[in-house]
């Protein structure tokens, strides 16, 4: 069982015990939005800092058609015809936590091929997020992301707290030393070169779930970025933070926000609590966008995909844990197929990767070093061989006769 479902299941089996135990200190926060008041408020009162998934999808389509312009005009700048569209590259990384590793060489591997595209669009969830920015900005970061992912262990992640944490803190670890991780890369050079890019028509998308409101949200960070508001740093590492906060056992982020002149303050966890991955809202149609160019959409499915078998001991933990898994599983692999039948709507070709049973290495524990530079060396060698990429999700592949 994995250290994330280890601490939700003690945080589970202890919280019974909130009942009797009275009023107790516990961290403290800002007023919440007013639930009639969501949409209203703007962090850092950037009108499209930030959608809501579930929503209208029209303010989405609104930024698509003001990035198609930028792009348009960056072309005539460029002396290249506006009227000939390019085809255009999405990249949707997932979430895995640790198993961002296969991600990063598949993304570095797929540079030493020759054939890694500039994409139009980056999105990214938890683990997923943190790779996206350097997805997004191409091959002058892949020694960065390398080493961000090779060189990883907990004590660069978390600092675990006591069991009491489960019912009078947050979380049961203290993400200080991620956020040190984040800040040491996701700086003003990274932020800026992102506005640099999101002027020329692409976009940096990330999710995460805003808690008190219970809604998937998508952050613009190229949008934050270009703003040039003296707090847009600050906030893009929180984006970020919050992206990759495991609830219960990672440390939820606080967005402040101001509506007429009152304070309040947003929630915000995992985006994996909601979606392990998206590439759009699928009430976004592309065939039907008015703009006919060749779209190709490339998923990386931080995950293995098969069944991972393994004998579950008669014990209520043991059980709890197991069906835990098998709901997290199961909940990616919907993500994966929602992504596929969206893009075969409108007419966007589709290429999955995802970490395959051949992929052996053990794992003493959580962001294991050894663990994780076996799977980078896996995915970097994928994606050198162009051997990663799927046009089928595993279960759609059409059998043969001679299989029958």
């Amino acid at each position: 069982m994995s250290l994330e479902l280890r601490k939700i299941l003690i945080l589970a089996a202890l919280s019974f015990s909130v009942l009797s135990l009275g009023a107790c200190s516990i961290p403290e926060r800002g007023p919440g939005v007013p639930a009639a008041d969501t949409t209203r408020a703007l962090p850092l009162g950037i009108a499209n800092a930030r959608f809501f998934a579930d929503a209208d999808p029209q303010a989405m389509i609104d930024e698509g058609t003001r990035a198609f312009e930028r792009e348009q005009a960056t072309l005539r700048a460029e002396g290249k015809p506006a009227t000939r569209l390019p085809p255009v590259y999405y990249l949707a990384v997932s979430g895995g936590g640790d198993n961002g590793a296969f991600g990063a060489g598949l993304i570095n591997g797929w540079t030493a091929l020759g054939t890694r595209p500039e994409f139009k669009m980056v999105t990214g969830v938890s683990t997923g997020a943190l790779i996206a920015p350097f997805a997004f900005l191409g091959p002058d970061y892949d020694d960065a992301l390398r080493d961000v992912y090779t060189s990883m262990t907990p004590d660069k992640v978390f600092k675990p707290r006591g069991l009491t944490a489960a019912l009078f803190n947050d979380a049961m670890a203290d993400t200080g030393p991620l956020s040190e991780v984040i800040a040491g890369y996701a700086n003003q050079a990274m932020l800026d070169a992102i506005a640099r890019e999101y002027q020329k028509g692409r976009l940096l998308l990330i999710g995460t779930t805003y808690l008190d409101a219970q809604r998937p949200t998508i952050w613009n960070i190229g949008a934050i970025a270009a703003s040039g508001h003296p707090g847009s740093l600050e906030l893009f590492r929180k984006i970020l933070r919050a992206s990759a906060a495991i609830p219960g056992l990672f440390q939820p982020v606080l967005f402040d926000v101001e509506i007429d002149g009152k304070k309040y303050q947003e929630m915000h966890v995992d985006g994996g609590a909601i979606a392990q991955l998206f590439l759009y809202p699928p009430s976004i149609n592309l065939g039907t966008s008015g703009f006919r160019r060749e779209r190709h959409a490339y998923v990386i499915r931080n995950a293995r995909l098969d069944p991972d078998y393994a004998a579950s001991e008669r014990r209520t933990i043991s059980i709890a844990g197991r069906a835990i898994n098998i709901m997290l599983a199961a909940s990616g692999q919907n993500d994966v197929l929602r992504t596929y039948f969206v893009s075969q709507r409108d007419g966007v070709d589709y290429n999955l990767a995802y970490i395959g049973p051949d992929f052996s290495a053990p794992k003493a524990g959580e962001f294991d070093q050894a663990y994780m530079q076996a799977l980078y060396a896996y995915g970097f060698q994928e994606g050198r061989d162009g051997k990663a990429w799927h046009k089928l999700p595993p279960g759609l592949q059409p059998v043969t006769a001679s299989a029958r």
